[in-house]
Parts: C-alpha cells; structure tokens; sequence
C-alpha cells in the first residue's frame, strides 16, 4: 500500500483524520527552527522578522506583523492576505488551511487550532489525529485569549470577544463572544467613536 502525500493532504481545504506517525516530522521540526528564530530577534530588527516570516508561512503579505512569542505547527497552511497584526503568545495549530483576510486584528494570547484529537478514548490513545481548515474573513478582530477551532469561518467585519470558544461559523458584521462564542448584536453606525482633533474621553 503507498503511503499517502500527507504534505499535500494537509494543504487541501478539507478535513481529515490520520495516524499521527505519517505526518512528515521534518516539517514541524523546520516550522520549530523558525520559530526559534523569529521569537530570539530584537524588537529593532524588523527586516529580520520578515525575511523569517516569508520562510515560514505559506503566503505571507508584506504587511503581515507578528509579535513574539509566535508559535505554529507547520507554517506552510498559514496565509495572511493583508494587513494582518497577531499579538504576543499566539499559537497557530495549522494542520490544515488556515485564510487570513485583510486588516485583521489578532490580540494576545489567541490560539488558532485546526487539530485535534477523536472524541473515542481508543483512538486518542492510539494517536489519531483530526484536522479542519479555518477561515478569518476581513477586517475582523479576535480578542485577547480567544481560541478558534478547526472548521470554524469567521465573517467579514466581525469582533470576537476576549476569552471566546468559537466552534461554530461566526456571520459577517457581528459581535460575537461567550463559550461556546454566540452572536450577541450585529455592529452598526453607533459603534462608531467621535474623535475631537484626534481624541475623545470614553
């Protein structure tokens, strides 16, 4: 029996489950040495950091910022095709897909997982693993220590709110927040805050 093409699976825009001993070790072991590397740079060496970003993820818009510490699986399933800002402490589960639109805000501590594992003990144990692709539409903010699983599609122009669970698709134009994360309101013009010459107490 041929082994399957796992690199190739992995990168198609569906889900999948496999023995965990198939997935190409030498993959995550690149994806580790770049994060390495990304996350031991100083703060002024931000030519460095993109030179390393374009290295480890799979597209990488040039207006792609990342603060350290940043850690993900393989960094070839992840794409940001915009202004893309992902804060401290985010980890990235990419064994699948995962789409970054543009002008999306990722704040701290924010885990994006499209692993997991069976819900059956004997296959856990056996390590069997699950992967979904996720999607980020655009101009979408995820807030602080929100975690995003496998499957999920997240609308254009919509907020999570901090410490969300979202195992479900999220609609465009929402605040959604809450574990499991539920839609609370659609985001309208009142939203929007008045600035005096530049600022304004809130």
């Amino acid at each position: 029996m041929n082994k399957p093409d796992m690199k190739n699976i992995m990168k198609e825009n569906m889900g999948y489950a496999c023995d965990h001993r198939i997935i190409p070790s030498e993959l995550q072991l690149n994806a580790k040495n770049l994060c390495f590397e990304f996350n031991s740079t100083s703060p002024a060496e931000t030519e460095k950091r993109s030179e390393i970003l374009n290295r480890l993820l799979g597209t990488c818009h040039p207006l792609t910022f990342i603060e350290p510490s940043f850690r993900c699986d393989y960094g070839l399933n992840i794409h940001t095709s915009g202004l893309t800002i992902i804060n401290y402490n985010c980890v990235i589960l990419d064994t699948s897909p995962v789409y970054i639109g543009k002008n999306v805000f990722i704040a701290p501590g924010v885990c994006i997982a499209c692993a997991s594992h069976p819900i059956n003990p004997s296959q856990r144990a056996e390590g069997v693993l699950v992967s979904k692709p996720i999607s980020i539409g655009n101009d979408v903010w995820i807030g602080a220590n929100s975690t995003i699983c496998g499957g999920v599609t997240i609308g254009n122009e919509t907020v999570i709110g901090a410490g969300s669970v979202v195992t479900k698709d999220i609609p465009s134009g929402v605040v959604a927040t809450g574990n499991p994360c539920r839609v609370i309101r659609e985001i309208s013009e009142k939203d929007k805050i008045l600035l005096c010459d530049g600022f304004t107490n809130i």
